[in-house]
């Protein structure tokens, strides 16, 4: 929140998630203290203003806050942007103050590949434009594509003891997760855009290693050259700029990320403590709650197979509210069967997550 500390008005608040708020609910945070560095972006206050920073736990009850005094003379504030790093614009819908701004900056690639970070760029920004809604609303988003330079061609692979010196330091194996890409640099990556019209970032990283992550409101980090890439950037984006949960578990791996006693604040999982605030008004009168379903078993090749046959097809998808999601096989509910948030080959996202993504572009861009 930025608040004004002679009238107490709150004149701007956000939300967001942070890597720490997942790094609190591993084994390493029992017994070992860590930080992690964020970066918040507010609007330039005009004078003297309070920049207030609230951490939640995962029952919505405060952890920790830090309050900032911010003063327009501080000789400490720097002031940044006037040699903003060269970009490109490979989709643009509008004027940045009317459109939304996806931020694509360059991780591992050196300065002779960048025809390769821009060819890749175009690619995830064009997938995740032909899903709904995003596709309907192609002139509320902007992508630039912003060339930031790394000593080193590559990304840094821990299990294979492969290390490289990058722009933003990104790595695998985030939390002993194999598949889980993250940076720990996140002032880095907005530093580099200065300068530069955005409020959310994708990192493409020079790599055929699978994997990658999003993190709402704060980053989508994405391997650009994986045979998988284009559909897992259409699923972490939900994540980065949705604020979508993820609908799937695995048995033997679940977490408590969701108390069952708490309503989640994501809009496409419900323990079904408050549903009426989530889908309950798009569930028809017969449809019962819970709602049985039937796990599908189909391999990755099958689900990749049936995902380019029925992309072109229109389903008609049963809302209710089905057993499974959050990580956790029971006492979390997902709104469909399948939906491009429980599994990265399925060709739509359900009606609710559409909705709810709708809801988020009109927020950005209604007049």
């Amino acid at each position: 929140m930025v608040v004004d500390p002679v009238s107490g008005d709150t004149l701007y608040r956000n939300t967001f998630s942070s890597l720490f708020q997942e790094w609190v609910h591993t084994p390493e945070a029992t017994t070992t203290p860590r930080s992690f560095e964020n970066t918040f972006l507010v609007p330039l206050p005009i004078r003297e203003a309070d920049i207030v920073v609230t951490l939640l736990d995962n029952r919505h009850e405060k952890m920790a806050e830090l309050t900032h005094r911010y003063r327009p003379n501080d000789e400490l504030v720097a002031v940044k942007g006037q040699n903003p790093m060269p970009f490109k614009y490979i989709h643009k819908g509008g004027d940045p103050k009317n459109t939304i701004d996806i931020a694509m900056l360059a991780e591992g690639y050196q300065p002779e590949e960048m025809d390769s970070f821009i060819n890749h760029a175009s690619k995830i920004a064009n997938e995740i434009l032909s899903y709904e809604p995003y596709a309907s609303h192609k002139d509320k988003f902007n992508f630039v594509a912003v060339m930031t330079p790394s000593r080193e061609s590559g990304v840094s692979v821990p299990l294979k003891n492969q290390w490289r010196d990058t722009a933003f330091g990104s790595h695998y194996s985030t939390f002993y997760s194999s598949r889980y890409l993250t940076t720990p640099h996140v002032q880095k990556l907005h530093d580099s855009l200065s300068g530069i019209p955005y409020e959310h970032i994708i990192i493409l990283v020079n790599t055929t290693e699978y994997g990658g992550g999003g993190i709402y409101n704060s980053y989508q980090i994405a391997a650009a050259d994986n045979q998988f890439t284009l559909p897992v950037a259409v699923h972490e984006f939900g994540h980065s700029f949705g604020g979508l949960a993820d609908e799937y578990f695995y048995a033997g791996e679940e977490d408590d990320t969701y108390p069952l006693d708490i309503e989640p604040w994501e809009p496409n999982i419900t323990t079904l403590v408050d549903f009426k605030s989530k889908w309950a008004d798009m569930v028809a009168s017969d449809t019962p709650i819970p709602t049985p379903w039937k796990e599908d078993n189909l391999s990755r090749e099958e689900k990749m197979k049936r995902s380019a046959k029925d992309k072109d097809e229109t389903k008609v998808e049963v809302i209710g509210a089905y057993e499974g999601g959050g990580y956790k096989s029971k006492g979390v509910y997902r709104p469909v069967e399948t939906c491009r948030m429980r599994d990265n080959y399925h060709p739509t996202f359900c009606p609710v997550c559409e909705r709810a993504l709708t809801k988020l572009i009109e927020f950005y861009t209604a007049p």
